[in-house]
């Protein structure tokens, strides 16, 4: 289903965060942009990001028209680039990679953002998406109608920093699971 070649191949032809965010209208590349604008690490998630030592690769189902996406995928993207060496990040679009969407559905649906986190060598870890807790708590306790706010809707700052944290959680859960793989200590020397 989601083997180490079948994701090395969909990451190969997947996009880093400034190009995927470019295959957007300017409407919808300026809400990303937005929201990377108002998405800031504190320093201890920095100094947790800065101690990861094992690579790990995250691949995310988006779509730049999507509510979520844009509310979710530029905090991915700052946790990402607070080590580069470390965290690869790449996007692609659920509806032109179909076949990884179907792969990953949730529900029934093939929801985003979905986020595939591997080890160095693409072997599976975990699956995050499509929505956080906090944004579920936030949905719920504002009883929204729609599955999916509108792209360029304001984010309340408290939920904009909890959502960056739930998102970090996920990744330093994953990074610590490769930490204390046996497979990749044994591999590693460490």
């Amino acid at each position: 289903m989601l083997d180490a070649d079948f994701l090395t191949q969909t990451f190969d032809a997947a996009l880093p965060y400034a190009e995927y965010v470019a295959t957007g209208t300017p409407d919808q590349q300026s809400a990303w942009a937005d929201i990377y604008a108002q998405a800031d690490l504190t320093d201890d998630q920095r100094k947790v990001i800065g101690g990861f030592t094992r690579e790990m690769n995250i691949l995310v189902s988006s779509g730049v028209w999507c509510g979520d996406c844009v509310q979710q995928c530029p905090l991915i993207q700052r946790i990402a680039e607070a080590n580069p060496d470390r965290v690869h990040l790449r996007f692609v679009d659920r509806d032109e990679h179909a076949d990884f969407a179907e792969r990953i559905k949730i529900c029934g649906g093939t929801r985003v953002p979905m986020a595939v986190l591997t080890a160095e060598d693409f072997e599976f870890c975990a699956l995050a998406g499509d929505r956080t807790l906090t944004r579920y708590r936030a949905m719920a306790e504002r009883q929204l109608g729609p599955a999916c706010p509108l792209p360029g809707a304001p984010v309340p700052t408290e939920e904009l920093r909890a959502t960056l944290a739930d998102w970090l959680n996920e990744i330093e859960r994953v990074q610590l699971l490769l930490r204390l793989s046996t497979r990749l200590r044994q591999k590693h020397g460490d």
